[in-house]
């Protein structure tokens, strides 16, 4: 990947997050000129400035994201911005909806005013495969936020910024996710806790889900979804193989607890909206792409058509978007 973040100001909303603070790591090794870490809780921004041993490049900024005035003292001489920022747990957000709707909604419009305002080149925004017809208040959030990023491009007089989502499935380890739940369950009374074992999801790495990001602000020309290829597996066998790694010698029971409000059995990349749209693919990644803008209408193969410089093809629909269509244990075991 070419070097576009070198001597660069970048800043990460959520960057005290598990994406986020990956997603700062990952982004020092570039050398930008600086990387403002953007979050509520200073706390996790100081053993973050720990971790990473101090490097003279890092700005920490408290701050909402609901906050407008902050957010705008925030990007002023930024180049990138991503936005990490958002309430994700989905119980928690079922039961607080209007607090969802204020970080995942109102926060990310006003990212997108402010970036807009302050001529920033490229903003991606971070979602969820639970945006595709969603079923509770996290993925309707989520949804409205792709949304707000993609129809941006559509009328926005600011060529300047490029406005992009990437399309995450379950991360593994990151704060709060299944495998993190298990560990501190099965540490604590040889046990782990299990919604339903029937169901299916998409699963990807912390390192995956910030190559994703990075490969996005490479390719993207504004408005597109990228979406990772990645396995999907069924939970009970999510769990053996989690015990089987971590605990093998220990007995360990395994609970069912039944769904937990507003989940889904099965997970999915792409809805009927995503294939009325042009839709783009290589070996990692798919890339959903607005209709209406003039870089994406040049016929495939034609030399200025952008994604096929670089090494992409159109394709029609993209046939195994469910996570039951898409079960791979051995992959899934690699990245666990």
């Amino acid at each position: 990947m070419d070097n576009i973040f070198k001597d660069k100001t970048i800043l990460v909303t959520g960057g005290t997050g598990s994406i986020g603070s990956e997603l700062v790591a990952q982004l020092l090794a570039y050398e930008p000129k600086q990387i403002r870490i953007f979050s509520r809780d200073e706390s996790k921004q100081y053993y973050l400035l720990e971790k990473l041993n101090h490097p003279k490049n890092i700005r920490l900024l408290i701050g909402d994201v609901r906050d407008k005035e902050r957010l705008s003292i925030a990007f002023k001489n930024v180049n990138y911005v991503f936005h990490a920022a958002a309430m994700k747990h989905v119980p928690l957000c079922e039961y607080n909806p209007v607090e969802a709707v204020k970080t995942n909604i109102l926060g990310s419009q006003n990212v997108i005013d402010v970036a807009i305002e302050n001529n920033v080149e490229k903003v991606i925004a971070i979602s969820t495969d639970k945006a595709v017809k969603p079923s509770n208040v996290l993925g309707t959030t989520k949804l409205m936020m792709e949304k707000l990023f993609v129809n941006e491009s559509y009328y926005t007089s600011n060529n300047r910024t490029k406005l992009s989502c990437v399309r995450f499935g379950n991360v593994l380890w990151s704060r709060g996710s299944v495998l993190h739940l298990w560990k501190n369950q099965a540490e604590k009374d040889s046990s782990i806790k299990l919604t339903n074992g029937e169901m299916t999801r998409f699963f990807m790495s912390q390192a995956q889900a910030v190559g994703l990001i990075l490969k996005a602000t490479q390719y993207t020309q504004g408005g597109e979804i990228f979406i990772l290829k990645m396995p999907a597996i069924q939970l009970s066998y999510l769990a053996e193989i989690f015990i089987k790694k971590y605990f093998p010698d220990k007995k360990m029971e395994i609970k069912i607890i039944g769904c937990r409000e507003g989940e889904k059995e099965h997970e999915e990349l792409v809805d009927c909206n995503d294939t009325n749209k042009y839709i783009y693919e290589n070996e990692e990644l798919y890339i959903i792409v607005p209709s209406n803008i003039e870089v994406y209408n040049a016929p495939f193969g034609a030399e200025e058509n952008f994604y096929f410089k670089h090494g992409f093809k159109k394709i029609d629909i993209i046939e195994k978007f469910c996570s039951l269509d898409n079960i791979n244990h051995e992959l899934i075991r690699e990245i666990i």
